[in-house]
């Protein structure tokens, strides 16, 4: 046996796994079901075979499958089985036609044809010429009876996804690129199967997700989540045989020590916490959100029961499937015997009483610990600044004087500057603030080319977005009141009326967002309209997610505060509003591409971590703030801020290289796919332009203004006037959660 790459780590499962008993019919039923599809005659250019039978029965789907889904009837399980048996061949076919030869064309057309398998009613299905098209249909055919409609678009997705995104991956081995992780967490959920594999947990279980929540924020998280889990765990086990006998560059311990410059076994190591994070964060949404969840949209009984059963079957596919990779001679470390039963969950005493005493085995602990006891207020002092990599100019509007006059008047009235009820240090803003933010200039350079007309709405937009997240806050996050921040920013959403009237504004929040809604979508389209209303909805969501974690004094994890800092930033909405008249003319399928996704959030990720290293100081030191991705780098890896700060500097300047190396590689062959016409390219070439100056102008703006400067910070927070303001919150030793970020805008 080839020695192993690394000792696999103590991993995290915190439900035990179980067998179904159907498991000895399922195992016949699908090698004859491969056998009758052609899978086990399919040759590979070399004139050897895909798999032989043999291969089949020593990779076991069955017994996969069997513990991934435990509770499901026999018929069920066949149906089940077969998915995995059709989705593992898949993979192993396209290695050996495509991967290997690197022959992206050819893959692209075997895909495109493969897609037109999955019909929609109406549709009909090409001949079947080859094994992985037979099994498709058969599957298909057998499957989508007993589904919604919702149900197949969501699975075709899914589909598409895992079987589109290989061309990521042979573009990668291609060019011998390793992906940055960012870049690898949001690309392996398309190119990998756990999505897909949430999908046929719906059908395992009987219960659809209700349509209208499926793509709310928790049923995301928890897809998200699953699905992060699933191949994390898959990595770890498969970077031997990957890595090191297949040539493949797509696995996280790889990314991990490419990134880091760790040794295979720290790499390892942390990708397992990565891994034991992501299940924590699925126990937190399924318990803390989901509940708030059916309250918010006054779900059914029936509609709670069927999320119920999703989340405990995707429960058992976590459990389940660690033990088969443990036990499949697909992978590394293969000693079990599949006959043996499911390993013990924890190691440690045993017995009434000891539950405590066990906790200390059990993986992460600590760190879950740590998430829920940071102290606030810390003083850490200047966080220096380190090389930044930023190959884009920075242009200024000819407007700016004006827009900042603008925006001062515009902010007076509407009531920024007034005392807030409930606040008893006054006003969230003074007029001192809102000059010295000079959020006029950050908006001169994002949007250079602006009438004046433009620049004082995206200037005022920038204004409201960035009191609002001091708003929520100072209002509603010291008092741990989430839930009069939910029904805050929902009745925010009323002032943003697709049709029909908003209702009468009070307060700076509604007056400014009944104002610039007013101002922005009266001339869209109404798909542009609900496209920017969409942006400003997530970043609502956001702020209220915000103050969830306030009160749980909880530091996020990284991966759900990545996805979640574009949206408190306001990414989405001020990247739109460069876009704004052209918000229908290229078509939404394109921003749902690999290319776009990744350019544009990339550059996202830069300009909401550019804010994160400039605002480290006054968020820790004076807000007691969690939300900065230094200090969930600082927790997660258990290190001091100046190396968490270089971390994060190295994950901006990577996103900042991926930014370059689509615009370099990837646009021309998104133009020639799609066959853009001349307007339509020039349209989408332009929104790249305004993405780069986007990013260059938040971090001149970052670097000139003075709010982020020690100084200023000692003045602002140091003085008599700080020291009144917090005279109303709660003192003495355990009440510094409750002072919580005050004030200050990021």
């Amino acid at each position: 046996m080839q020695q192993q790459s690394f000792t696999l780590p103590e991993f995290y499962v915190p439900y035990p796994a179980r067998m179904n008993p159907h498991l000895e019919r399922t195992r016949r039923h699908s090698a004859a079901w491969a056998e009758r599809m052609g899978m086990l005659d399919s040759r590979t250019p070399d004139g050897g075979l895909v798999w032989t039978a043999d291969q089949l029965a020593k990779m076991d789907y069955g017994l996969m499958c069997a513990y991934t889904h435990p509770d499901c009837d026999g018929d069920v399980l066949d149906v089940i089985t077969d998915w995995y048996v059709w989705v593992f061949f898949f993979d192993d076919h396209f290695l050996e036609e495509f991967k290997y030869s690197r022959d992206v064309k050819g893959g692209q057309k075997y895909l495109d044809r493969l897609e037109k398998f999955m019909t929609l009613p109406g549709e009909v299905a090409p001949e079947v010429t080859n094994p992985a098209e037979a099994g498709l249909k058969d599957l298909w055919e057998r499957t989508v009876p007993s589904m919604t409609v919702e149900w197949r678009k969501r699975f075709i997705t899914s589909t598409h996804n895992l079987m589109v995104e290989s061309i990521w991956e042979t573009k990668n081995i291609e060019l011998g690129r390793i992906a940055n992780p960012i870049e690898y967490i949001q690309m392996r959920r398309r190119v990998g199967g756990a999505p897909w594999s949430a999908n046929l947990v719906e059908y395992a279980v009987g219960a659809e997700v209700p349509d209208k929540v499926a793509f709310s924020r928790p049923l995301e998280v928890l897809r998200d989540t699953f699905s992060d889990a699933v191949h994390l765990r898959n990595d770890l086990f498969s970077y031997q045989r990957e890595v090191e006998e297949e040539g493949e560059n797509s696995n996280a311990v790889l990314v991990f020590e490419r990134f880091l410059g760790n040794a295979t076994q720290e790499s390892a190591e942390m990708v397992n916490d990565l891994l034991t994070s992501r299940l924590r964060q699925f126990e937190n949404t399924a318990l803390v959100e989901v509940p708030a969840l059916a309250a918010q949209h006054g779900l059914l009984p029936h509609e709670q029961l069927a999320i119920g059963a999703y989340v405990k079957g995707l429960q058992d596919w976590q459990s389940g499937g660690h033990e088969w990779h443990a036990r499949s001679s697909r992978y590394m470390n293969q000693e079990m015997d599949a006959a043996e039963p499911p390993s013990p969950l924890l190691a440690g005493p045993v017995g009434l009483g000891t539950s405590a005493a066990r906790l200390e085995f059990r993986p992460g602990v600590r760190k879950a610990i740590r998430e829920h006891t940071y102290v606030p207020e810390r003083p850490v002092g200047h966080l220096p600044i380190p090389e930044l990599h930023m190959p884009y100019a920075i242009r200024t509007s000819k407007h700016l004087d004006a827009s900042r006059e603008h925006t001062i008047q515009w902010q007076r009235a509407m009531g920024f500057y007034d005392a807030v009820p409930g606040v008893e240090a006054g006003g969230v803003w003074s007029e001192h603030r809102g000059r010295g933010i000079d959020l006029a200039h950050c908006a001169a350079m994002i949007h250079a080319d602006a009438t004046l007309e433009e620049l004082n709405l995206s200037t005022d937009w920038l204004a409201w977005g960035t009191y609002g997240d001091d708003y929520f806050p100072l209002v509603f996050g010291i008092a741990r009141d989430n839930l009069k921040a939910r029904a805050c920013a929902e009745r925010l959403k009323q002032f943003m009326p697709l049709q029909g009237r908003a209702p009468q504004p009070v307060g700076p929040m509604e007056l400014g967002l009944a104002d610039l809604w007013e101002r922005t979508a009266g001339p869209l389209t109404p798909g542009g309209r609900a496209e920017f209303r969409k942006a400003v909805d997530d970043m609502l969501d956001s702020w209220v997610w915000e103050v969830d974690n306030q009160a749980q004094n909880r530091i996020p994890d990284p991966i759900d505060y990545v996805e979640m800092r574009r949206r408190t930033f306001g990414s989405d909405m001020t990247i739109r509003l460069a876009r704004v008249k052209a918000l229908d003319l290229v078509p939404a399928a394109l921003y749902q591409t690999r290319t776009l996704h990744e350019l544009v959030t990339a550059a996202m990720d830069y300009a909401m971590f550019t804010n994160d290293l400039f605002s480290y100081q006054k968020e820790v030191e004076f807000e007691g703030e969690v939300h900065n991705m230094v200090v969930v780098v600082e927790n997660f890896l258990g290190t001091d801020r100046l190396a968490a700060r270089d971390i994060v500097a190295e994950l901006m300047n990577a996103r900042m290289r991926q930014f370059e190396h689509i615009v370099a590689n990837d646009l021309d062959d998104l133009f020639e796919e799609f066959d853009l016409d001349a307007r339509t390219r020039a349209v989408v070439t332009r929104q790249v332009e305004d993405l780069k100056e986007w990013m260059s102008g938040i971090l001149e703006w970052h670097v000139k203004c003075v709010r982020y400067q020690d100084a200023e910070l000692r003045s602002m927070y140091g003085g008599e006037q700080v020291q009144k303001v917090f005279s109303f919150l709660p003192q003495g030793l355990g009440t510094s959660a409750a002072r919580l970020s005050w004030s200050g805008s990021r």
